[in-house]
Formats: structure tokens, sequence, C-alpha cells
């Protein structure tokens, strides 16, 4: 059922992007980067505040080194993240860059990736501020998920690595895991590749025990054929959105509400012409709505599904931030 709060969420959405593509149409070429900054404050139930917002985005700017990846367009939606998680954002920040650089110092090559690994270490705060062996086991996430899949694996692939490293258990059975459902996703029909690599790692994100592998293959089947039926595209790109919806009780997925969310977006000139975010930011919003569901407050499933949208948010950010990066580099 579309409901009232889907809706204004949706509206919520198109309303932020609409005040930053006003005030940053010289400053930002590529409007996915507000679609997701916008998205960010939406999904995470965050007032949106404009001053706030561009005075710590002016502030990554300023003190980002001349060559920094944070110096282009990606630097809004890091300031989204750090805006929507802490009201200390300028001092989580400088912290941040120190985790880079711990991150550097291990191995992880310079560049948004790592930055974005960073935050995502930092989401999950030690009192200690001391990520010394979190960054150890990323490393070692990283490396093995290389093993694996060589030609798929790149410094894309760290912000999950960094995820994956928070989760108990050594990294040969995490990773093993993850083998695990990328054959069985395969052998169902869904191709392989990064998107595929990438909605393995979401399912053994999965903290519930009693979710076998096969119900859960099972499920992320079902949902890609509901896709179809809704009249989606069944993209390989929507594989991660795909394997977040797998994870919710098959009652509470409704493509039909995603379809609507996405008809309603679509409206809008912008993103009537960016279908493939249109689509992940209308996943994105309804899982967001899930997590109000009375039925998962009390779960496990719950805090499962706020750190999948945390991996989905970081992956996206990447992609984005990624893309934005290559495009200032061949401008200049």
């Amino acid at each position: 059922m579309y409901t009232k709060d889907l809706q204004q969420k949706t509206a919520a959405n198109l309303h932020i992007f609409d005040e930053l593509k006003a005030k940053l149409k010289w400053k930002v070429s590529d409007q996915q980067v507000l679609m997701m900054a916008a998205s960010i404050y939406v999904v995470n139930g965050k007032t949106f505040d404009y001053k706030r917002f561009i005075q710590l985005a002016d502030y990554i700017k300023q003190e980002s080194g001349i060559f920094s990846s944070l110096k282009s367009q990606s630097r809004f939606t890091v300031a989204a993240m750090l805006d929507v998680r802490y009201t200390d954002s300028r001092e989580k920040f400088q912290e941040m860059r120190r985790v880079y650089k711990q991150l550097v110092e291990a191995g992880f090559r310079r560049g948004i990736f790592t930055y974005i690994s960073a935050m995502v270490l930092l989401s999950h705060g030690k009192e200690s501020g001391d990520f010394s062996e979190e960054i150890l086991k990323a490393d070692a996430i990283f490396q093995k998920m290389k093993d694996e899949h060589s030609f798929l694996t790149s410094s894309s692939d760290y912000p999950l690595a960094a995820l994956l490293a928070q989760k108990e258990g050594i990294v040969t059975e995490l990773i093993d895991r993850t083998e695990t459902y990328y054959q069985r996703l395969n052998q169902q029909g869904f191709r392989k590749g990064n998107d595929l690599q990438f909605m393995s790692h979401i399912l053994t994100l999965d903290d519930n025990e009693e979710a076998e592998a096969d119900l859960l293959v099972e499920r992320a089947a079902w949902v890609h054929q509901a896709f179809g039926q809704a009249g989606m595209k069944q993209k390989t790109k929507f594989y991660p959105e795909m394997g977040m919806l797998a994870l919710l009780p098959e009652e509470l997925v409704d493509l039909g509400v995603i379809k609507q969310i996405i008809d309603e977006l679509s409206e809008h000139r912008s993103f009537r012409w960016q279908k493939d975010i249109t689509t992940i930011l209308a996943v994105n919003l309804f899982m967001s709505d899930k997590l109000a569901d009375a039925s998962l407050l009390e779960t496990s499933l719950y805090t499962t599904m706020e750190t999948v949208i945390q991996a989905q948010q970081a992956a996206m950010l990447a992609a984005i931030a990624g893309a934005s990066v290559a495009t200032s580099s061949s401008s200049s």
C-alpha cells in the first residue's frame, strides 16, 4: 500500500532535490549527485537545512588537499552523509580523515572509495578511536574477494569490505558464505558480474541464522520475477536492490508500491531522464519505510536492514562519486 508516509517521503525527496538544484546549479554538473544527497536526508529521516549542509560541504573542500577527490562534486554527498549521522560533523570529518590515512597506510589506494570506507568504519564508532583491527580485517576480506573474483574486484569494493569487517566470524567463513550465494544465485539465472557479487555481499550481511542460504536465494529469485511482473526493468544494475528486498519477509515486499514511487518521481523532469537511479532511490525509500514496520522493530532483521541500507548507500555514494571524479578529471 502506498501509504501517506511514503508519499510524504517521495515529495520530500523531490523538494530537497529542487532546492539543491536551484542553489548549486553552477557547482554541480551531475544531477545524480544531488539526487543522492537529497535521498540521504529522507531515507535517514533527517531534516534538511541548506545553510548547515553547504557550510559543511565548503568546510570539506577547504580542509582537503589540492589533489584530493573531496575537492570534486563528491564532497556534497559526503557532506550529506556526515550531516545526517552526526551533530559534530566537522569533528567527525577530521576523524574520518584520520581513519582514511590509516587505511592508506594499510595498503588501500588513495581516492573516494577509501574515504567512504573510512566513513563506514567511523559509523560503527569505537570510543577508543582505534580501528586497526577492523582495517586489517577489511584488507583481508578485500584480498580474499580478489582471490575469488580477480577481474570483478576493484577499489570500488572497499566500502563493502569495510562493512563485512564489522561482522563476527573469520574472513574465510565470510567469503565462503558470499561465494555460496554468488554460485547459487547464478544457478537461479542471475548473471555473473560485479552486481551479483554485491548482491551476494548484501545477503551475507544478514545476521539471522535461521535464514538459510537456499531460502534467501529463493526469495531473491522471486523478487527478480516480481520486478518484471510490476513492469520494472530486470537489469543487473538492480541486483543489489533485489538482494535488499529479498531480506524482507515476502509479505512485506510490494513491487507495485515501488513502481508507484518510481512513477511519482518520474513526473519530475530531472528524474524522468535518470531512470536507473530513480529505481534505486525508490527501493531505498520503500526500504526506509519498512524499517518503521512494527513487525521488524523488535527483531534482529531490523539491525540487519539498517546495515544493508547503509551498504547500499555506501555503494551508490561510491559509484556516483567515482563517476563524478572521472568526469571532473576528463573536463580538466
